[in-house]
């Protein structure tokens, strides 16, 4: 598992409600969570996937993600 970081549109405890099942649902995720206090809304994701294959998750809920170094 590797640990990757994104900036999100995701802003309040209903768009993380919205991403939830498809995040939750998805084997290659361990563990993830949104730092609703950034200003860039930092979502950390503890999983196998590559970053474009979370982007993509988050992009299916309808949220945008851009992985930071």
């Amino acid at each position: 598992m590797e640990t990757l970081k994104f900036k999100t549109n995701i802003k309040c405890g209903g768009c993380i409600a919205a991403v939830t099942p498809y995040l939750n649902a998805d084997e290659n995720i361990e563990k993830w969570g949104v730092d609703l206090e950034s200003a860039d809304r930092i979502l950390t994701v503890e999983t196998g996937h590559s970053a474009g294959e979370v982007t993509g998750l988050l992009k299916k809920a309808g949220y945008n993600a851009e992985e930071i170094a």
